[in-house]
C-alpha cells in the first residue's frame, strides 16, 4: 500500500464531501474521456503529482537522528511521521535544523553528522549509558577514558540507508515538478493553490537536502564506545537527563535554547543533534579548539527561508478565487508568513545578546509572531482545500512540451 503524505490524506475527506465526483463532467469542462485527442489531466493527476512530490520532500529527503536503544518500529515510524508533518506545515524549520547540524559537523562532515545524530553510544560495564556529543567524545579520548573510535567514512556510509542514487531520484522528482510549473507559467496555463504550496515545500526541501547531503540516512544503531575500567565517569552528560515532555520542546530545542533528551530513550532529540549554543567549535589535529560564532548566520538562513516560503505563496496573488474574502485572506496570510519569521528572528537575536524584549500581555513579540504564523499557515491550508471545489478550466490542460523540445 502506497503511503501518501499527510497533507493529501487530510485533504481527501474534505474533497470528497464537497465534490460530486472527480470525473463528473459538470465539475470541469474538459474531460479526457470525452476528448481523447485533447491534452488534459484530471484532479486525481494533480493530487498524485503533488502527493509524490510531498513524499519526496518529507519521507525521502528528511534525515532523522539515530533511534533510541530497543525502540519499537511503531515509535520510530511515529516520530518520522511527526517530522513529516512539521516539514509540511513549516519546512523552514527543517532548514534551520539542517543548518544547525551542518555547522555542528566539524570533524569530517560525515563523521560530524554521525556524532551529532547520536552515532556514538557510551557503554559503562557493558551496559548503555548515554549518547555522546562530539565534545564529550573528544574530551574522553584526550583524558584516556575511552579509545578513539576507529570507524571510517566508508563504514559510516555503509550504515546509511540512502546513497547518491536514491537521493538523486528524489531530487529529480522535485526538479520535474518544478519544471512542469515553470512550463505552465510560460504557456499561461493556471496552476492550483495546492501546487503552489507543494512548490513552496519543494523549494525549501531542496535547501535542506543540500545541507544534509553528507548526513547518513536512517542509521539503525550507534557505534559502541566502552568506558575504560580505570576511568571516572563525569557527573553530567548531555543526553542522560529526564526532562518534562512538552509539545513545544522540539521547537525550543531547534532555536538552541535547550537540547536535552530523555534518559529512558538514550537518544538525541527528534529535532536536536547539534551544538547547544550559537557558537560552534572545531578541534584541529593538535587538539586545539577554535570557536565559530555562526548563530546570526543560522537565524538569517531560517528567516530567509520563511520569507521564501511566504513569497512562493504570493504566486497565487491573482488566482481565481470564489469570492473576494478568500482572495484577500490568501494575500494577507502570504504576507504575514513573509513578515513573521523576521520578527521571530529579531526576538531570538535579542535573547542571544541578552537584550530586553518588549512584552505584550505577557507574551514576547516572537511568541506573538509565531502564533500569527501558525494561524496564517492553517488559513492557507483551509483555502487550498476550499479551492478544490471549483477549479479554472485551464487547470486541466497539460503542457505542450513540443514547444520546448526541438523536433522535426
Amino acid at each position: 500500500m502506497t503511503l501518501l503524505p499527510c497533507a493529501v490524506l487530510l485533504c481527501a475527506p474534505f474533497v470528497r464531501a464537497s465534490l460530486p465526483s472527480l470525473n463528473d463532467t459538470s465539475f470541469h469542462t474538459l474531460d479526457a474521456s470525452n476528448c481523447p485527442s485533447c491534452n488534459t489531466r484530471t484532479l486525481w493527476d494533480i493530487l498524485l503529482s503533488c502527493a509524490l512530490t510531498l513524499f519526496a520532500c518529507t519521507w525521502t529527503a528528511i534525515h532523522p537522528n539515530i533511534p533510541g536503544m530497543n525502540e519499537s518500529k511503531v515509535a520510530i515510524t511515529s516520530r518520522r511521521l511527526f517530522i513529516m508533518v512539521i516539514a509540511l506545515i513549516a519546512p523552514e524549520l527543517m532548514i534551520t535544523w539542517a543548518t544547525r547540524q551542518f555547522f555542528s559537523a566539524r570533524w569530517t562532515v560525515t563523521h560530524g553528522f554521525f556524532a551529532w545524530m547520536g552515532g556514538f553510544m557510551l557503554y559503562v560495564n557493558d551496559r548503555p549509558r548515554a549518547t555522546l556529543t562530539p565534545h564529550e567524545l573528544m574530551k574522553f579520548v584526550r583524558n584516556g577514558s575511552v579509545d578513539m573510535p576507529v570507524i571510517t567514512e566508508a563504514e559510516i556510509e555503509d550504515r546509511s540507508k540512502g546513497d547518491g542514487l536514491s537521493k538523486g531520484i528524489a531530487v529529480l522528482q522535485l526538479a520535474w515538478f518544478i519544471a512542469q510549473l515553470v512550463a505552465r507559467y510560460i504557456q499561461n496555463l493556471p496552476i492550483t493553490l495546492l501546487e503552489i504550496d507543494t512548490l513552496a515545500v519543494a523549494v525549501l526541501t531542496c535547501i535542506a537536502y543540500a545541507l544534509w547531503w553528507k548526513k547518513p540516512k536512517d542509521v539503525g544503531c550507534p557505534y559502541i564506545v566502552h568506558l575504560k575500567a580505570t576511568a571516572t565517569l563525569p557527573d553530567r552528560l548531555s543526553y542522560e537527563y529526564v526532562i518534562k515532555r512538552h509539545v513545544i520542546r522540539p521547537f525550543v530545542c531547534l532555536m538552541g535554547i535547550t537540547a536535552k533528551a530523555s534518559a529512558r530513550s538514550r537518544r538525541v532529540p527528534s529535532l536536536g543533534g547539534y551544538a547547544n549554543s550559537f557558537d560552534y567549535h572545531q578541534y584541529d589535529g593538535r587538539g586545539l579548539l577554535t570557536t565559530y560564532p555562526v548563530g546570526e548566520i543560522i537565524l538569517f538562513i531560517g528567516c530567509f527561508s520563511g520569507m521564501v516560503f511566504g513569497g512562493v505563496h504570493c504566486l497565487g496573488w491573482d488566482y481565481f478565487f470564489h469570492n473576494q474574502v478568500e482572495h484577500i485572506l490568501w494575500r494577507a496570510t502570504s504576507l504575514l508568513i513573509i513578515c513573521a519569521p523576521v520578527v521571530i528572528s529579531l526576538d531570538a537575536l535579542a535573547i542571544m545578546w541578552h537584550k530586553p524584549t518588549p512584552m505584550i500581555f505577557g507574551f514576547s513579540l516572537g511568541q506573538i509572531a509565531a502564533l500569527i504564523y501558525i494561524t496564517a499557515r492553517v488559513t492557507l491550508i483551509v483555502l487550498m482545500i476550499m479551492s478544490l471545489q471549483s477549479l479554472p478550466t485551464g487547470v486541466y490542460n497539460t503542457v505542450a512540451w513540443t514547444t520546448f523540445i526541438p523536433h522535426l
